[in-house]
């Protein structure tokens, strides 16, 4: 039995490794993101068996996002990179997203009269 314990505890450290440079691969795009856009914002959804999206919304009003794994990887890239975060995507938070004629056209583009998206 004891060997099976050393061998669980070994995956068990390879795993929170793997999760540690994960985290930090994802704080470093976070960092880069808010050093392009003056500063950045951010707010964590769940999205199942994917992961967890951290959606960045930068001081200039770019925006874009990126997906962890786990919700604790998300958690733990978002601490790291020193973003203030929010608990849900709305208000003033949300008013701060600039959006521009591409977006348009690709959220609303076919029930407007723009390109079809295909």
């Amino acid at each position: 039995m004891a060997d099976t314990q050393q061998v669980d505890e070994g995956a068990g450290t390879k795993q929170a490794a793997k999760a540690e440079r994960h985290a930090a691969k994802l704080a470093k795009q976070i960092s880069s993101f808010a050093q392009a856009h003056g500063g950045a914002e951010g707010q964590i959804a769940y999205i199942g068996q994917k992961g967890a999206r951290i959606v960045l919304v930068g001081e200039d009003g770019g925006w874009g996002d990126l997906v962890a794994p786990t919700f604790a990887i998300a958690e733990q890239a978002v601490k790291k990179s020193g973003i203030t975060t929010h608990e849900d995507f709305d208000g003033e938070f949300a008013n701060k997203v600039k959006t521009g004629p591409y977006e348009w056209t690709r959220m609303a583009g076919i029930q407007l009269g723009g390109p079809s998206n295909t």
